[in-house]
């Protein structure tokens, strides 16, 4: 049962639209009935325990899997019928997949071209991502947060208005951290819609303006981030009461 659901403001036309998703995997109920719309202009986090359905609601979005029932859109359309997809949505799912022989520069040259983006946009995001100074350094070689920051560079590509995010924030030193909450920030103020999935509580309170709990498959809160940091206990009492987890 879900705990609480806010009321969109219908006015505002959805980014993303998830309306009675579910998956299944053999006899593995993975997502339940899954409901939401995200309007632009907000950073949106999307916190669960690990199983909660986070990734695989994600990979739904993308058109990486197929739902079992219901329908994830982005900008009233599933992925699958996105005239441009790359222009439409960034995505970042894992900071993997990068051929390690091959250097920064060239592996966003290869995206923008294979995509049919202007080779133009790779040092514009280069230097988005804070990577102008390692572009031309192997891959192999760079630290988790450095891929991190290339991954997002990848999926800024097309100046995409919606972004979908899983735990960008991985491997990010503090001042990584910062980088990345002010970039995001701007993104948002900037009109786009980001979607991202996150462990770190403490930076999500900081950084997002709503708040997307699932438990079990099953979305528990959607809402506000101050109406969850303004309970007793804060963010992480209440992320705790709304997923059962100790405390």
């Amino acid at each position: 049962m879900r705990y609480w659901l806010a009321t969109v403001d219908a006015v505002t036309t959805p980014d993303i639209s998830v309306r009675g998703l579910g998956k299944r995997f053999g006899g593995v109920e993975a997502v339940r009935d899954m409901t939401f719309d995200l309007p632009p202009g907000r950073v949106t986090a999307f916190l669960g325990p690990n199983g909660a359905g986070k990734t695989t609601t994600l990979r739904m979005l993308l058109g990486l899997i197929a739902p079992t029932s219901g329908e994830a859109l982005i900008r009233g359309q599933s992925y699958a019928r996105l005239a441009h997809p790359r222009r439409t949505v960034g995505a970042l799912l894992e900071a993997t997949g990068f051929h390690p022989g091959r250097r920064g520069r060239d592996h966003l040259r290869i995206a923008a071209r294979d995509a049919g983006l202007p080779a133009a946009r790779v040092d514009e995001v280069l230097d988005q991502a804070g990577l102008t100074g390692a572009a031309d350094r192997r891959v192999g070689g760079y630290s988790l947060g450095m891929r991190q920051r290339l991954g997002l560079a990848a999926a800024l590509l097309g100046d995409p208005p919606v972004l979908i995010l899983d735990e960008p924030a991985n491997g990010l030193d503090p001042a990584g951290m910062a980088w990345l909450r002010e970039l995001l920030r701007g993104l948002a103020g900037e009109g786009r819609t980001v979607l991202v999935s996150s462990h770190v509580l403490a930076e999500v309170a900081q950084t997002v303006d709503h708040v997307l709990v699932a438990h079990q498959g099953q979305l528990m809160f959607d809402g506000p981030v101050t109406d969850l940091a303004h309970e007793t206990g804060g963010l992480e009492a209440a992320f705790l009461r709304l997923t059962g987890a100790p405390a």
